[in-house]
């Protein structure tokens, strides 16, 4: 694919935040649908989904997932849309049930366990704490599940050491060529948004494979900016960040895709289409 195109993925709706954090965050599979309407709309060749309950809460029931993916078709037939696999306390079994039964083009794994954890340094306590479990064993039955389906993993990396730990997985034959390694950055726990940590974790990507940056700050516009300069791709999305580049709370993750949309074509750079994107990630069918 052209280099002057760039991937655009919108995280919908993650699982961490809730409506008392932003009032625009969708939880049903009517929400979510929409949601991924008003991001292809903008510019968005990826949907990134976690899968709700009515009332927000994070769900990992198979006819969620199937009620997610019948209102995101009916709105955009042809995305490439991309589930989740990541949770805290249940098992891999739970965490990747819903792939064989909605087959999704992609999905998303976590490569290597962390801490994970939102600090308040205002009231210098933690308002949430947890372990986040990704062993090697948890990354072989996670990837071989999405191998077995023909889904495209995702490889999300929270520290250099996790883009390392895609090297014996490749080497054993289970990550295919076109695994995307998404450049996770700003969770606590996980490697800080600084432009010198983005470059570094670049550097560390084998030639030639996808990436793309996720940035979980407001420092997202800056990085998305760095990370479009240096030939990457971005992420952007209610799951990752609330805010436009102006201070103003999104009211739907379209305007964010937009503020991207405009970011690119600013640094002289076009977004790609869905089906350029498939082209390049040699995803042929549609979920």
């Amino acid at each position: 694919m052209n280099k002057d195109k760039i991937i655009l993925s919108a995280a919908l709706t993650g699982a961490a935040t809730n409506r008392t954090h932003c009032p625009h965050i969708p939880y049903t599979p009517e929400e979510i649908g929409e949601e991924a309407k008003r991001a292809v709309d903008a510019g968005a060749s990826i949907v990134h989904i976690h899968a709700r309950e009515d009332d927000g809460t994070p769900s990992w029931r198979t006819e969620v997932f199937e009620n997610i993916q019948k209102e995101v078709r009916k709105r955009c037939p042809d995305v490439i849309i991309n589930y989740s696999t990541g949770a805290l306390g249940i098992s891999v079994e739970e965490r990747t049930a819903h792939l064989p039964i909605t087959q999704p083009e992609m999905a998303a794994f976590n490569m290597g366990s962390m801490n994970y954890a939102i600090f308040s340094k205002r009231r210098k306590q933690f308002l949430w704490n947890a372990v986040f479990e990704n062993s090697f064993d948890t990354m072989m039955t996670v990837v071989k599940t999405m191998n077995e389906n023909g889904i495209c993993p995702e490889m999300e990396c929270f520290d250099t050491g996790h883009i390392r730990n895609a090297e014996p997985l490749r080497l054993m034959g289970l990550i295919p060529a076109n695994a995307c390694y998404s450049l996770v950055m700003g969770v606590l726990g996980g490697i800080p948004a600084t432009p010198e940590n983005l470059i570094h974790q670049i550097k560390q990507v084998p030639e030639g494979a996808y990436w793309q940056t996720i940035v979980i700050s407001r420092m997202q516009w800056k990085l998305c900016a760095l990370a479009t300069v240096m030939g990457g791709n971005i992420r952007v999305g209610l799951e990752d960040n609330f805010y436009l580049p102006n201070g103003e709370m999104a009211k739907s993750n379209g305007e964010l895709v937009a503020q991207a949309t405009q970011l690119v074509r600013n640094i002289g750079r076009e977004p790609a289409s869905i089906a350029e994107t498939r082209e390049w990630l040699n995803i042929n069918r549609i979920s």
